[in-house]
């Protein structure tokens, strides 16, 4: 046990990296990786990453995995409401932690809550690597992968090293975040990664005293977007305190609120990527 967490102390000594087969891309049991990105931080891709997830465990019924691999700003452990660290099997892989149906794995469950990851780019690539391969996932139907923001080192090393079955691109309506998603997008179809769509976060905000949208951050960008580009808009996601409530508190608004307005269009997304990922299963 200890000899194990002493390896993501020595994880500054590694400089290099295996180069994997077709056949060991893949993760033993899972059947889809997805990976949900944006071109840059703060239009909410860990929340829809965390709420996406619960309604394909829970409303899917599916068999699901969250990694989060937003290495330096790790998010999960808070909006799942996870504050322990893994076990680790006989054969030294951690188990992941279960909460809302959903297996979890994030570099937060392995530091100090408030401790800064101060780590160059061949620490942070091992870590992902440790929380991808050495995992004890079981058999998942899907495994969401919460991406880093941009499109650094740490996307081209997960889309590289993770046979993914397609991306999600999250972006608020605003002109200057769909700059950056589409950034997001031609990375992906650069190192060959299907894009299954756009998701459209805070994408309008409904008065709870008249119930008048207000759109904030413009009005359907990802739409026309997605129209540009040749890709599907997958879900329109509205602004609401339940969602930020349930982010602090470590309550999904699906478990929450499964009823609300809000907990139906993150369902309309889940139900809208399995389709994609039949979709292009018979490609």
């Amino acid at each position: 046990m200890k000899g194990f967490w002493r390896t993501f102390a020595r994880l500054r000594s590694v400089r290099s990296y295996s180069v994997l087969s077709n056949d060991q891309l893949r993760i033993n049991g899972v059947k889809d990786v997805i990976a949900v990105a944006s071109g840059k931080g703060g239009v909410g891709k860990s929340t829809t990453s965390v709420n996406l997830a619960v309604a394909l465990a829970n409303k899917c019924q599916l068999k699901v995995g969250l990694l989060d691999a937003d290495v330096y700003g790790p998010s999960v452990p808070t909006m799942m409401n996870i504050h322990q660290k893994p076990e680790i099997t006989r054969d030294m892989k951690m188990i992941p932690i279960e909460n809302y149906g959903v297996k979890c794995m994030s570099m937060g469950f392995l530091v100090d809550k408030d401790a800064p990851i101060v780590w160059r780019g061949p620490m942070v690539m091992s870590a992902l690597q440790k929380m991808s391969r050495e995992v004890n996932w079981g058999d998942l139907d899907i495994l969401v992968v919460d991406m880093p923001p941009g499109t650094g080192d740490a996307q081209l090393t997960m889309s590289q090293k993770l046979q993914l079955s397609g991306a999600l691109i999250v972006s608020t309506p605003q002109d200057v975040a769909l700059i950056d998603a589409r950034r997001g997008v031609r990375m992906f179809s650069k190192v060959q990664v299907p894009i299954l769509g756009l998701i459209e976060n805070m994408s309008y905000f409904k008065c709870p005293h008249c119930d008048e949208p207000s759109f904030i951050f413009g009005s359907g960008g990802a739409r026309k977007t997605a129209a540009e580009m040749g890709l599907q808009l997958l879900g329109e996601i509205p602004i609401e305190v339940d969602i930020r409530k349930g982010c602090d508190e470590g309550i999904p608004i699906l478990v929450s609120a499964p009823d609300s307005v809000v907990s139906k269009a993150y369902h309309d997304v889940a139900q809208n990527v399995v389709m994609r990922l039949e979709e292009l299963s018979k490609v």
